[in-house]
């Protein structure tokens, strides 16, 4: 129960930030996703099915949010934490290369789905424009901020991890 509530604080934490501080600290309009840095996070730390669920939190708040329709946003940040839990198995934790990776990868793959699905099917053709001025600045900027925001959910994850083997080991 306290890794739920820990992990929903942290969720609407990174919304609230993301929405409010870092618009302020945008740079030509573009700022970090962390929901994309949490989702990938909890995927790869927690495993397939934390990460779904995480992500599909984190897309349900954007798409009530900022979203045009219901179920957009979720739908894509489900699938990244579940295919960020897929590599669970081959996560260090002192290791920072596979979380970088993986974080980039799926904002990258987010904003390809996001420029398909919503500009691409509405006659808006210029994906060069868009690679070089919307989706190529966010991944550098979120990038930037994963190196700081991953060790603060790293040593969260380790923290609530801890609790859990201890009080399993009361019921031993």
């Amino acid at each position: 129960m306290k890794r739920k509530i820990t992990v929903a604080i942290i969720v609407i934490i990174c919304f609230v930030l993301q929405c409010t501080l870092f618009k302020a600290l945008s740079i030509a309009s573009i700022s970090p996703n962390l929901l994309i840095i949490v989702t990938s996070s909890f995927g790869f730390m927690r495993g397939k099915k934390d990460g779904l669920l995480v992500g599909f939190f984190c897309g349900i708040l954007i798409d009530i949010f900022y979203g045009g329709t219901i179920g957009f946003y979720a739908m894509i940040y489900m699938y990244l934490g579940y295919v960020n839990g897929m590599f669970r198995k081959i996560f260090f934790p002192e290791e920072i290369k596979l979380p970088m990776i993986l974080i980039t990868a799926s904002d990258f793959i987010c904003s390809l789905l996001v420029y398909f699905f919503q500009f691409l099917f509405r006659g808006r053709f210029s994906f060069p424009y868009y690679m070089i001025h919307i989706i190529i600045p966010e991944l550098v900027y979120t990038i930037m901020v994963t190196v700081f925001v991953y060790f603060i959910l790293l040593k969260i994850n380790q923290k609530l991890e801890a609790q859990e083997r201890r009080s399993a080991g009361k019921f031993v």
